[in-house]
């Protein structure tokens, strides 16, 4: 029997060289024993045929374990002996198996577990502020009662598949490559169930309406998601259930709008109220009042902020802010007084009392040559 030179000599690398020092190595030999440049010398072709074999072997990382492992004998018929190299694999996915495991196919396919489900819940701006403890219903797939999720008629069981011996797959060679699908006979489970229970059809779960405790956390927004484990729907012959996914919707609210932990709201105040000063009142979502200080000559369209009253931090801490826009609202229904003492006022008006509107008209008479 021919020697078989490790492929690592041939490189002249070391075990633990990287792929980039493969692929030089090859390079300088390849070219140093190429056919083209050495013509008619035998030597030198059957060099350059073993530096290509070992290359081809040790720049792909499967091979390279299986060479690891096994040597030489990891690319013959059986993992006998005689000569070949990598383009001689036998049944390379049994050798990848021992290797890998089920990561390349070996053993029994591990059951699918139930699908993950989604329900979209809706709820009040009160309820993202407080929290909120409440009941859903749903109708999800469950363990079926009469063959206790296995799918088989109660005192009978599951047989191994005989088409795939139990592995779950199949396995069909497409000339260099070895490729594995499910096996069609038992979609993968690796068993069959010859009397399948009547109740649920061999699927071993049936559709069956719950009702499930949800506990919605202080802060939630829009798109929040909440995951219960476990409460989706339920796998095929006693797989792992999925999980329940509950996504939160919050409605638009008459007074406030959010921005994260942030709360916005337009007021409306007296004119008197702007020029002069004092306070605003309105309503928080717990319930109690919210009072803010209006500085006197506030103009509309200003804001106002009070701290740690706005919405709380999901998972977290301290609450945001609310802001208030002021909204100077003109008075359209005056009393005869009213109206004298407004009149009164405007006769005694110089314009310093609204420097906005005198450096607006300055602009225009700027504007217009004086």
């Amino acid at each position: 029997m021919a020697t078989q030179i490790d492929y690592y000599e041939t490189l002249g690398i070391q075990r633990d060289a990287d792929g980039a020092t493969i692929k030089s190595a090859y390079r300088k030999l390849a070219m140093q024993y190429h056919p083209d440049r050495n013509a008619g010398c035998k030597e030198n072709e059957s060099k350059f045929k073993a530096v290509s074999e070992a290359y081809d072997c040790l720049k792909d990382p499967q091979k390279r374990a299986a060479y690891d492992r096994f040597g030489h004998a990891a690319f013959q018929q059986g993992m006998g002996g005689g000569a070949g190299g990598p383009q001689g694999f036998g049944d390379i996915g049994d050798i990848f198996e021992t290797i890998f495991g089920q990561a390349f196919g070996g053993g029994r396919q591990q059951a699918r577990r139930g699908a993950d489900l989604r329900y979209d819940m809706e709820i009040t701006l009160e309820d993202a502020y407080h929290g909120k403890s409440t009941e859903i219903a749903i109708e999800v797939s469950q363990p079926c009662e009469t063959c206790h999720g296995s799918g088989a008629t109660p005192g009978t069981g599951a047989r191994r598949c005989n088409l795939c011996s139990g592995h779950g797959k199949v396995r069909a060679k497409q000339g260099f490559f070895v490729v594995e699908r499910d096996c069609p006979n038992c979609q993968g489970r690796g068993e069959v169930i010859e009397s399948p229970c009547r109740a649920c059809r061999g699927e071993g779960r049936m559709d069956k309406a719950q009702k499930l405790a949800v506990d919605i956390p202080a802060g939630v927004d829009n798109g929040t998601r909440i995951r219960l484990s476990g409460k989706g729907e339920a796998g095929p012959r006693g797989a792992p259930p999925g999980d329940l996914y509950i996504f939160v919707h919050v409605r638009t609210h008459a007074l406030f709008q959010r921005e994260g932990t942030t709360l916005l709201t337009q007021v409306p105040v007296s004119f008197t109220t702007a020029a002069l000063g004092g306070s605003i009142e309105l309503p928080g979502l717990d319930g109690e009042m919210v009072s803010l200080e209006v500085p006197a000559g506030l103009q509309s369209g200003e804001q106002l902020r009070r701290r740690g009253v706005g919405m709380p931090v999901l998972q977290g801490r301290g609450r945001g802010d609310l802001v208030v826009e002021v909204m100077v609202e003109t008075p359209t229904r005056l009393s005869k007084d009213q109206r004298a003492l407004l009149e009164q006022f405007r006769d005694t008006e110089t314009g310093e009392e609204c420097p906005r509107s005198r450096g607006f008209f300055d602009k225009i008479k700027s504007a217009l040559g004086g």
